[in-house]
């Protein structure tokens, strides 16, 4: 129960909820002991994961304790690998896979097709490029540069790098404060806030007089206030530098094709998704015509 609840929490952050909970919950931190919650798996989830698993559109597997039999993969209507992304570790190799525009990355999907089937060409890295601009991360931030992508697109590895969405205010006393409203992805709030309050306490960033942590249900805001005489634009430089405000994305497109892991390009990445649908609708219609 206790994973269920930190795999809703994460799709709960994501750009397509797959799992639902319900009941007490904290901003962006996981407390599973100090809050009951429901799960549910959502309507979503059925109609898009699930359909027609009954028609033998997949191969169904043993368990791991080969009691019951599960299905090897999901028949997803979408790429969902790309579109919440993903990640994991395992001996001798890793997967970090950023999360996408859900719209952006179907357009690329039907942009291999129309190609194909109206050109009879293929599509190249460039043209998924000008649909696919970069990552979505749903809890917001800003991407510094195009290059590093460019570079993670085109050779399935690559590392990005994110700023928290930040401005500077002036308040009624005349002293400034740093209001901060996006975080880099995955990054946890109350560490942020903690690792601040370390800096401070240590003297490593000077001239911060109060810190507090505002979110509400309607959004992130960390309030920064620093002194009168303090340089608001430097602290905040120093923040970037030696906190998560600002931070890295390692990207390692690695997935399993045909049980083997291979690191892939993003158009690789689409193609492969492009083979399982096609394998998923002859199947289909060959059990639906026996």
């Amino acid at each position: 129960m206790e994973r269920l609840i930190e795999i809703s929490f994460r799709f709960h952050k994501c750009n397509k909820q797959i799992l639902k909970y319900y009941g007490g919950t904290t901003n962006l931190v996981m407390k599973c002991e100090r809050c009951k919650r429901i799960l549910d798996l959502k309507k979503f989830t059925q109609d898009v994961y699930l359909a027609d698993l009954d028609k033998d559109v997949v191969d169904f597997v043993p368990n791991f304790d080969e009691t019951e039999k599960e299905p090897s993969v999901l028949p997803s209507r979408y790429p969902n690998l790309l579109v919440n992304g993903t990640s994991g570790i395992a001996v001798g190799m890793a997967t970090n896979i950023p999360p996408h525009n859900l719209t952006e990355t179907i357009n690329a999907i039907v942009k291999i097709i129309d190609n194909k089937v109206e050109e009879n060409r293929d599509t190249t890295i460039e043209e998924i490029m000008e649909i696919i601009k970069g990552p979505d991360f749903p809890t917001g931030a800003t991407i510094l540069g195009r290059k590093d992508i460019e570079q993670a697109y085109r050779t399935g590895r690559g590392k990005i790098k994110t700023r928290a969405v930040s401005e500077i205010e002036t308040m009624d006393n005349g002293k400034s404060r740093i209001i901060v409203t996006e975080l880099p992805y995955m990054v946890n709030k109350a560490k942020l806030v903690e690792k601040i309050a370390s800096l401070v306490k240590e003297k490593k960033v000077d001239g911060i007089t109060d810190l507090r942590d505002e979110s509400d249900q309607e959004g992130t805001r960390v309030v920064i206030e620093v002194r009168r005489d303090a340089n608001a634009n430097v602290i905040l430089n120093q923040l970037y530098k030696h906190t998560q405000l600002q931070d890295s994305f390692g990207v390692i497109m690695l997935a399993l094709v045909d049980g083997e892991p291979k690191v892939l390009n993003l158009l690789q990445m689409l193609d492969e998704y492009l083979k399982h649908q096609k394998d998923v609708v002859t199947r289909r219609t060959k059990f639906e015509l026996n």
